[in-house]
């Protein structure tokens, strides 16, 4: 019987080595391993993104959560205030709307925003922070309106406090749209929370 069990070992090793069970390098017991994309780019020095434009940064999708990554916006010297916010905004939605670049798609980037959307300033009766969209900000992807908010509000075409006001063209209601932590992790489902102005 000795004899038998001391035979038996070295098979049993080589069943349990050979049962295609793979060692991790994750933790097993705290969730599901980490995405695969990279999701980190080395962009250009901020010298050269000078010469070219303003630095200016756009929030795109990567993995499950949207990420910021460097772009430039061509502003005319000597612009009032009033216009350079719709120029920026303006470069800002044509940043989104264009393709990410090579490097952008290996490492797992990728846009929602459509092309064509223009952007004006505020109404006649609007407050002087808004911005209103060649479409209805509720005709937008989750994705799209939380890439939206999330770029205007971090921008010069806002106020700087984390939201940004926005409307559909004409008359449509104003609303003031928040970019928050949730809409950042989770765009796809949450989105980005909003209250209609009411001071016009």
């Amino acid at each position: 019987m000795t004899v038998r069990r001391l035979l038996a070992l070295p098979l049993l090793g080589a069943l349990l080595t050979g049962c295609g069970i793979r060692a991790t390098e994750v933790p097993t017991d705290f969730g599901a391993a980490p995405s695969r994309v990279a999701c980190s780019l080395a962009g250009p020095d901020v010298p050269t993104q000078s010469a070219q434009g303003v630095p200016v940064q756009v929030f795109l999708l990567c993995g499950a959560s949207l990420v910021t990554v460097d772009r430039t916006v061509r502003v005319p010297e000597g612009t009032p205030d009033a216009r350079r916010r719709v120029i920026v905004a303006q470069g800002l939605l044509d940043q989104l709307a264009a393709s990410p670049s090579a490097p952008e798609k290996s490492a797992g980037y990728t846009t929602y925003v459509p092309g064509g959307l223009s952007v004006s300033g505020p109404g006649r009766k609007d407050p002087e922070d808004a911005l209103r969209l060649s479409t209805a900000p509720s005709r937008l992807t989750a994705y799209a309106l939380a890439q939206l908010v999330c770029t205007l509000s971090d921008s010069a075409a806002a106020e700087g406090d984390g939201s940004v006001v926005l409307a559909g063209p004409g008359t449509a209601p104003l609303h003031r749209y928040e970019c928050t932590d949730d809409v950042r992790n989770h765009p796809g489902s949450s989105r980005p929370p909003s209250g209609e102005v009411t001071d016009r």
